[in-house]
């Protein structure tokens, strides 16, 4: 049903490249999906020229056609979810490192003893996976989402931290000022979408700072390789606070600079709108909304 889907979007959307931006993907993986429909059914769904692109007579009426199965399908599961009857059903699912190690596990496990039947293919990278072309129900991401015209349910905003290990700050000593920090050892993360450093998330004087962290170690793909390397000893990282509170705890980690780190970077779940949503995705998606409020 996947490539009806992208029909409709682009029946919806008036052109493929809205359709991508929709759909989080790009205009020539919702071609090939219309090709694909198009060679099986042995119609024409779309009329391309340079200029424009239309729906035929017989893509109209298989678009509306199709709404009209979709509406059933999905009425047809609310009934039956709403009949007593265990929920079952398969959802794929998308989580960067980070999240995927320290937030998700509970959720997933509170979720699933809830719903036994229901089968989560849980995809763990720091990468923004295609929806449509890669098959994925929802994903979660990081970051400010609001020009995407996916659907996307805020899970936390999440707080950051600058940490070192004791080791290293009894050796280079604690810096009092960013002025200071900017004498260490950073370990930034190169971001694998850019390739770029990412900056670190400051505060000073009730003032929001963007500031590259300077450095002889840059690590990149694993975001998780800074706390690593923070905790034996190799300089000042920014991370999580949920990532660096239980080695905060121990004692494992120091705190640097507590007022100056203190910003933070949201993470939310994302779908498309014009997937058809089973049950089970609707209730997962209920699930990790509602824990993440209470976490």
């Amino acid at each position: 049903m996947a490539d009806v889907e992208v029909l409709v979007a682009i029946a919806d959307c008036g052109t493929i490249s809205a359709a991508a931006v929709l759909l989080a993907t790009t205009p020539s993986v919702l071609s090939r999906a219309v090709a694909r429909l198009e060679a099986r059914l042995g119609v024409q769904l779309l009329r391309r020229t340079t200029r424009r692109l239309s729906m035929t007579d017989v893509g109209m009426d298989y678009v509306e056609r199709m709404r009209a199965v979709f509406g059933t399908i999905a009425d047809t599961e609310r009934a039956l979810q709403n009949q007593g009857g265990e929920l079952t059903g398969r959802v794929m699912l998308s989580a960067p490192t980070t999240y995927a190690h320290f937030r998700l596990p509970p959720m997933l496990a509170e979720f699933s003893r809830l719903h036994p039947k229901v089968m989560i293919d849980l995809s763990i990278a720091n990468r923004n996976v295609d929806l449509v072309s890669e098959g994925y129900d929802m994903a979660i991401r990081l970051g400010d989402l609001s020009d995407s015209r996916l659907v996307a349910r805020t899970l936390e905003q999440a707080e950051l931290c600058m940490v070192a290990a004791p080791a290293y700050i009894a050796q280079a000593g604690t810096p009092s000022c960013i002025e200071e920090l900017a004498q260490h050892q950073c370990l930034p993360f190169v971001m694998p979408s850019t390739g770029r450093q990412a900056p670190w998330l400051l505060r000073e004087r009730g003032q929001d700072l963007d500031w590259m962290a300077p450095s002889r170690i840059r690590i990149a793909d694993d975001v998780l390789g800074v706390v690593q390397l923070a905790e034996a000893g190799a300089g000042i990282c920014q991370t999580y606070r949920f990532v660096a509170e239980a080695r905060l705890r121990s004692g494992a980690l120091l705190e640097v600079l507590p007022g100056t780190g203190g910003r933070g970077r949201s993470f939310s779940l994302i779908y498309s709108p014009h997937r058809a949503m089973s049950p089970a995705c609707r209730a997962l998606i209920d699930s990790l909304v509602s824990a993440a409020a209470i976490a």
